[in-house]
C-alpha cells in the first residue's frame, strides 16, 4: 500500500488532505486542530493504538478516497473570504442552530439521572460553559475578527498588522479553551458511550454531544492550520 503519510507527517496536514481522517483522530485522542502543528508520531503519545497501526489506517482511508475519485473543496486554493464565507455558513450556523436547542435536553438528563449518575453534574456544567463561550465567540468572529482579517488582507498597513495579531492569538486561545471543555466531555463520557440501561434522551445527549465535538474541532481546524496561517502571511 502507498505510504502518503509517515510519522514524521504533521496531523493538520493530514487533515488537509484527508479530512474524513478527522474521525479516526478523534477515535484515537488525537488532537488535529489545537494540537495539529506537530508529527502524528508525537501525536500518539497518549493514545492507546500505535503510530503504525494509526498510520496503515490513515493511509488506506486516504488510498481508498483516491480511488474512489472523492472530490472535496481544497481549502489551501480557494480565498480567505470563500472560507470565511463557509465557516460561516456551515459551522457557525451548525453552532447558532444546535446549542440552545440542545441544553434542555443536557438539563433534563441531569435533573433526572443525575443524582444516581454525578458526573452527568460535570456534564452540565461543561457543556453550558462551552456553549456561553461558543456563542460569544462566534458573533465576534463574524462582526469583528473575520471583517478586520479580510481588511488587512487587502490593504495591509502596520496597524491592521498589529491588530491581527492580538486578533488571532486570542481565537487561538479561545479555541483551545474550547478544545480543551471538549476533551474534558470525552474523558467523563467514555468516550459519549452511555451507561447499560440508559434511556433515549440520554443516549440523544450522547450522541448530540459527539456530533458537537466534531463539528467544532473541524471548525477549528479551519481556521488555526489553514486560514490563521494564511492572515499572518501578508505584509
Amino acid at each position: 500500500m502507498t505510504q502518503t503519510f509517515t510519522g514524521d507527517t504533521h496531523v493538520s496536514e493530514i487533515v488537509k488532505q484527508c479530512p474524513q481522517a478527522a474521525d479516526i483522530f478523534k477515535r484515537n485522542r488525537i488532537d488535529f486542530c489545537c494540537g495539529g502543528n506537530r508529527p502524528l508520531a508525537e501525536a500518539t503519545d497518549k493514545s492507546k493504538r500505535s503510530t503504525e497501526d494509526i498510520l496503515e489506517e490513515v493511509n488506506a482511508l486516504y488510498q481508498r478516497k483516491q480511488e474512489m475519485n472523492e472530490k472535496s473543496i481544497d481549502w489551501d486554493a480557494a480565498s480567505s473570504s470563500e472560507l470565511i464565507e463557509h465557516i460561516i455558513y456551515k459551522h457557525h450556523q451548525f453552532l447558532t442552530d444546535e446549542l440552545p436547542q440542545l441544553t434542555p435536553y443536557v438539563t433534563k438528563v441531569f435533573r433526572v439521572h443525575g443524582q444516581n449518575h454525578p458526573h452527568l453534574g460535570r456534564i452540565h456544567q461543561l457543556f453550558n460553559q462551552l456553549k456561553v463561550e461558543l456563542e460569544q465567540h462566534i458573533v465576534k468572529e463574524e462582526t469583528e475578527d473575520f471583517p478586520t482579517l479580510l481588511r488587512h488582507e487587502t490593504a495591509p498597513t502596520d496597524e491592521t498588522r498589529r491588530e491581527l495579531d492580538d486578533i488571532l492569538a486570542s481565537l487561538e486561545s479561545e479555541h483551545a479553551a474550547a478544545g480543551d471543555i471538549l476533551k474534558e466531555l470525552r474523558h467523563i463520557t467514555n468516550d459519549y458511550t452511555p451507561p447499560e440501561g440508559a434511556c433515549g434522551t440520554y443516549r440523544l445527549v450522547y450522541q448530540r454531544l459527539e456530533a458537537l465535538e466534531s463539528d467544532t474541532f473541524e471548525h477549528i481546524h479551519l481556521e488555526n492550520n489553514i486560514l490563521f496561517p494564511r492572515a499572518r502571511t501578508f505584509a
